[in-house]
């Protein structure tokens, strides 16, 4: 190919060369345009090279079954008519170290391709702080000088407070949203305390994630010491922080503490559990070198309401509705088999469509699924919003376009009714706009299993697929929908919770922002020392469209 160049570069030479002789005018017209042609095919061979490299692999065919002959994301398929991105930043602003293996991770790399360009990028300083965490973590994490030190600490059963590193260990508990927006909270609470995060892999954390620091895991070794003793913890736990709190058996004035700290911050803590909100007692907790933390809670919302990480957090997330946007983006690496499983159903059933919209349906409501009301809710919110269009029941219809546009539906829920209710209307019945309507589900479950590891896998492949949509509706209370909005960076319509099985009217809201609701914050105020309504202390804490009596952090001039 260089040498077919080099002629061609030759034989355009001849011609334009002064010292040439100078060829008949017929000719030197022929000449230019020859130059014009060949100009655009050399710059469509280019961009064909460019694009045709940053094709996303798909070599993990053994994973699921039943998908073959996929096709390419829309990202990289190549039509010269049109404006073509080429992806160009698979860190997200630098919000991702590199370095890493990529065959070990693989949609560290490739999540780009898949992806629009967020509108949102890391602050310098978010980005200052992630990179010091990670030389924190290599200095600090498991099996160095510094863990080994102070898991001795710890077994001797004394707190040793000038140790050279401090940590919070995260256990696994609830199903996986909760885990994830947990984890999420907790690492937070590590960087603002400069603490090392460790993650309690659970049945199933290491099948799930990739590692997000490098060098050095982010899981609790094995043998800690404490692991066996990590299901017994709850809110009746003699060592929690509230109930030492409660009997007077813990203050600052102590001279000797125990050798780790247990926090119960889960859905039933109590008032004395909460006072981890307050700054006077995170001036205790920071003494400890072993903090052991226990929640099913987004508790980001009230982080915001202390006076001593207020600074912080200001400087990481100068627009405060990105907080889970980047965190989550950041920590949360499908593992090569789950990736597989969100890439072969993205290119089988999304890629190729003009628009992708996400409805993730989650029903709290006891008896045998689907029910009528929900059914109409949903068509309620997905037509009014204009999110889809209506169907002409009469079937007279016509549609003038020869290539009309071509929408995808991504429905998530543990029933198959909802999917085939709206699957049938789109097939029986034309649009009224011309529209062509693909109604697709990954799974019915039927039942919450987060115990199942494949249970989990395919949860974790549905909440990125529906955060690739271009719009995504979600359910009320659902930490699922959560997940998928702060993920993709999309401010969802919330489908309101039914009351009395009936349809709600409105049947859905637009979200504030893309940030998860706090669903048991605490409702107290530290230095006064008595009860109020954390929801209007500041203007970018607010109670949550879904649950009344959550917190959420918005921008702040968002109207109420």
């Amino acid at each position: 190919m260089d040498l077919n160049l080099h002629r061609r570069r030759s034989l355009f030479s001849s011609w334009s060369s002064p010292r040439s002789s100078s060829p008949p005018k017929s000719s030197r017209f022929h000449a230019m345009r020859f130059s014009k042609t060949f100009l655009l095919a050399l710059s469509v061979v280019i961009l064909l090279t460019l694009i045709l490299r940053h094709k996303p692999s798909d070599r993990l065919t053994g994973f699921a079954d039943g998908i073959n002959n996929v096709t390419t994301p829309p990202l990289v398929e190549v039509d010269v008519s049109q404006h073509i991105e080429i992806p160009k930043d698979p860190l997200f602003g630098g919000l991702l170290a590199d370095g890493f293996d990529e065959q070990s991770c693989l949609s560290r790399y490739e999540s780009v391709l898949y992806r629009k360009t967020s509108a949102y990028k890391p602050s310098p300083y978010l980005v200052s702080k992630l990179r010091q965490y990670e030389d924190l973590h290599k200095r600090c994490g498991p099996n160095t000088r510094s863990y080994n030190e102070a898991v001795k600490q710890l077994k001797s059963g004394r707190n040793v407070g000038t140790a050279d590193c401090k940590y919070v260990v995260w256990v696994c508990y609830s199903g996986l949203g909760n885990r994830i927006l947990t984890l999420a909270s907790v690492f937070l609470y590590a960087l603002l305390t400069e603490r090392v995060l460790l993650v309690d892999r659970g049945k199933d954390m290491a099948g799930l994630f990739c590692e997000p620091f490098p060098e050095r895991s982010w899981f609790l070794p094995m043998n800690f010491p404490m692991i066996k003793k990590f299901d017994s913890f709850d809110q009746n736990s003699r060592e929690s922080y509230g109930n030492l709190l409660k009997n007077n058996k813990i203050s600052a004035s102590m001279r000797s503490l125990p050798s780790y700290m247990y926090l119960h911050l889960t859905h039933d803590y109590d008032d004395y559990d909460k006072m981890f909100f307050c700054d006077e007692d995170q001036a205790l907790l920071n003494k400890f070198s072993w903090l052991i933390v226990k929640t099913d809670n987004y508790f980001v919302p009230s982080l915001f309401l202390m006076p001593s990480f207020e600074d912080e957090l200001n400087k990481m997330f100068p627009n405060k509705v990105t907080i889970f946007h980047h965190l989550g983006r950041y920590l949360f690496h499908p593992s090569n088999h789950v990736w597989g499983l969100i890439t072969r159903y993205y290119k089988a059933y999304l890629s190729k469509a003009d628009e992708r919209l996400g409805i993730q349906v989650r029903i709290f409501d006891k008896g045998p699924a689907p029910f009528q009301y929900v059914k109409d809710q949903i068509s309620a919110c997905t037509i009014g919003e204009k999110l889809l269009p209506e169907v002409d029941v009469s079937g007279f219809t016509m549609n003038p376009s020869k290539k009309p546009k071509v929408k995808a539906v991504l429905m998530t829920s543990l029933v198959y009714g909802y999917y085939e209710n709206m699957r049938n209307i789109y097939w029986e019945h034309p649009t009224m706009t011309g529209e062509i309507i693909g109604v697709h589900q990954p799974s019915h479950e039927e039942q919450q299993q987060s115990e199942k590891p494949l249970h989990n896998m395919k949860a974790l492949a549905e909440m990125y697929l529906l955060s690739l949509t271009d719009v995504l509706v979600t359910s009320a209370w659902s930490t699922f929908g959560y997940v998928a909005q702060g993920l993709g960076g999309l401010r969802p319509w919330i489908l309101y919770k039914s009351e009395n099985q009936t349809t709600p009217n409105p049947p859905c809201v637009r979200a504030m922002s893309m940030e998860p609701c706090f669903h048991a914050p605490p409702f107290y105020d530290c230095k006064a020392k008595k009860g109020i309504d954390t929801g209007k202390l500041v203007p970018h804490v607010r109670h949550c469209e879904d649950i009344s009596w959550g917190l959420k952090v918005v921008d702040s001039h968002t109207e109420n």
